[in-house]
């Protein structure tokens, strides 16, 4: 797999932001499409390959943790960061034992957040990688 193809969900009810961080991403060669709560962003983890997830805390509807929680579960080699502007280190701990990949505060830099997010794609593509060989030692 190569770099062009990080596929990003980014997850926040601020519409606005969702959209330019999505853009600026797609500009750097990742795939980011926007949605803008949690129930969304589970429908388009059902129909469409993820690699990332960004993910906002403070959204209506489902709380990002149980979010989170539900995709851990459903999906479990998807890396999910937490970016959020309202985080606590309760929420961050929180986050780290239901299996998030890293935790960032808003504003974040786009330098930086690019960085993560490669580190996270190479995170589930070695996990692939590894459960691919281990499937191909049992047959």
């Amino acid at each position: 797999m190569n770099t062009n193809e990080i596929k990003l969900l980014v997850v926040d009810d601020e519409v606005a932001f969702a959209n330019t961080l999505s853009q600026r991403l797609n500009m750097r060669n990742i795939k980011a499409v926007p949605v803008y709560d949690g129930e969304q962003a589970l429908s388009k983890l059902k129909e469409s390959i993820i690699d990332v997830v960004l993910l906002d805390l403070k959204m209506p509807g489902m709380h990002g943790l149980d979010v989170l929680k539900k995709i851990k579960s459903m999906y479990p080699d998807v890396q999910v960061i937490i970016l959020t502007a309202h985080g606590t280190d309760k929420d961050e701990e929180e986050a780290r034992l239901l299996g998030g990949f890293d935790f960032l505060k808003k504003p974040a830099d786009i330098d930086n957040l690019e960085q993560k997010i490669r580190k996270a794609y190479k995170e589930k593509s070695n996990i692939e990688r590894i459960k691919t060989e281990a499937e191909d030692n049992n047959k």
